[in-house]
């Protein structure tokens, strides 16, 4: 298992006083960028939860995923290093080829290890890492794809306490992944692209402080 330095010059590396208490996790895959530029993009500026983002990525290109999306939304948004917090209203998104997980003191770990349904980073390992740390505070929401990856670890929030979101077969250009996390029985709500933003900030400002 590999990892990496934490940066300690980064804006979002914080104390543990200005770390989340709630966390959005999204997953997305074929069509990803879009769609994660229509949820990210209706989220204010004083939204109340962390966001992190697993985007299945080439492993042989630096992404540009974290620029494009910064100029899109309101909110902060940067590729995760570890060491990171996870802080309200700031987006941290998994780099290519590394697995993005949260530490017991709601920080980033990257690593190399196996991918998870041929994905690196896998949807799965960062949701049941979530669910492990954040239980009820935790939303996942999983979007477009051709893969399953985000399904099983749906069911661990759900069995945490967390709330569920898949993105709906009309507004998804691949649905094979949100399918696949409703075909489990723990979603608790198929969405268009349009209802997913306001449903977040309902949803989050409804969690536990």
């Amino acid at each position: 298992m590999q990892y990496f330095i934490a940066d300690p010059n980064s804006a979002h590396f914080a104390s543990s006083a200005d770390v989340a208490s709630k966390v959005v996790a999204i997953a997305s895959s074929a069509g990803g960028l879009d769609a994660l530029i229509q949820v990210l993009s209706g989220l204010p500026t004083d939204f109340p939860a962390a966001v992190a983002v697993v985007q299945h990525l080439s492993p042989h290109y630096r992404s540009q995923m974290a620029e494009i999306l910064n100029r899109r939304t309101a909110l902060s948004v940067k590729e995760a290093k570890t060491g990171d917090l996870l802080k309200p209203g700031c987006v941290l998104i998994a780099p290519p080829d590394h697995h993005l997980l949260i530490s017991s003191d709601r920080s980033v770990i990257l690593n190399q290890a196996a991918k998870v349904r041929f994905s690196r980073p896998a949807a799965d390992i960062l949701f049941n890492s979530i669910a492990a740390i954040y239980k009820e505070r935790a939303i996942a929401v999983v979007l477009t794809g051709k893969d399953g990856d985000g399904a099983a670890g749906s069911q661990t929030i759900k069995q945490m306490g967390g709330i569920v979101i898949a993105q709906d077969e009309a507004t998804s250009k691949f649905f094979s992944m949100p399918n696949a996390a409703i075909q489990t029985g723990v979603v608790d709500f198929v969405l268009p692209l349009t209802d997913i933003p306001t449903t977040l900030v309902r949803l989050v400002m409804q969690r536990v402080a």
